[in-house]
């Protein structure tokens, strides 16, 4: 493992309860770095990210994520690690019944957070950061989609995270919002020095915005060469 990598998986093995999904699986990302994730339905891509977030135990193999080894996880530090990374979801998961401010006081809270002024200063830097400044009173559902996965990624924002995990983020936008979320969470990878993997059956997001590309086939971890990325 090299001292860049906030990810790093070695030989390691990936199952669903008894089923092996993924053998032998070697991977690094680096921070400051966005990796593609791409493969069919049920290839396993959700089993990878699971894993990397503690979800799904990792009986064989070596893996590290953001400082914490996977193989000495227990339901004490599975909290601690995912203090440490950001997860954008593609259908948003928002609380409906609290406004946006809530929402996001509301993972504070669940992460340890105590002063009320700390917590509002960093609510509003986050919704500033995603292009949502003085939005902390409306309700989910008086938002758009873009504005809703705005929400989510702030929301990943909060603990200034090590590593943003994307399943799918730009699943259920327009052409036009995926853009726009796409440049933002682009942008958050550089200025955070944030690694980034994001899960995606786009592939013209693979062409627009190169990066490197990383696809399940028949359970193995292929490494493939974007065009335009170097």
């Amino acid at each position: 493992m090299n001292n860049n990598a906030i990810v790093a998986l070695q030989n390691a093995n990936i199952y669903q309860s008894n089923a092996l999904i993924l053998s032998n699986v070697n991977f690094e990302v680096n921070r400051g770095e966005m990796v593609y994730l791409i493969g069919k339905t049920g290839s396993g891509k959700s089993s990878l990210l699971k894993t990397l977030y503690g979800d799904l135990y990792l009986k064989d193999g070596e893996g590290n994520v953001a400082g914490f080894n996977l193989k000495d996880l227990t339901w004490k530090t599975v909290p601690l690690l995912r203090r440490n990374l950001g997860i954008v979801f593609q259908d948003f998961r928002l609380l409906s019944d609290r406004n946006v401010y809530n929402n996001l006081e509301f993972v504070l809270k669940a992460t340890g957070w105590t002063d009320k002024a700390l917590m509002k200063e960093k609510i509003e830097a986050v919704l500033g950061k995603v292009g949502l400044r003085g939005k902390g009173f409306k309700m989910p559902h008086e938002m758009s989609g873009g504005e809703q996965q705005r929400v989510d990624v702030a929301r990943a924002l909060l603990n200034n995270p090590k590593l943003i995990i994307a399943d799918e983020p730009t699943g259920n936008l327009d052409p036009e919002t995926t853009e726009e979320i796409m440049q933002l969470l682009i942008t958050i990878c550089k200025d955070y020095n944030t690694g980034m993997i994001m899960a995606t059956h786009d592939y013209t997001l693979l062409q627009k915005y190169p990066a490197r590309i990383v696809r399940i086939d028949q359970g193995k971890l292929v490494e493939l060469t974007p065009v335009g990325y170097s």
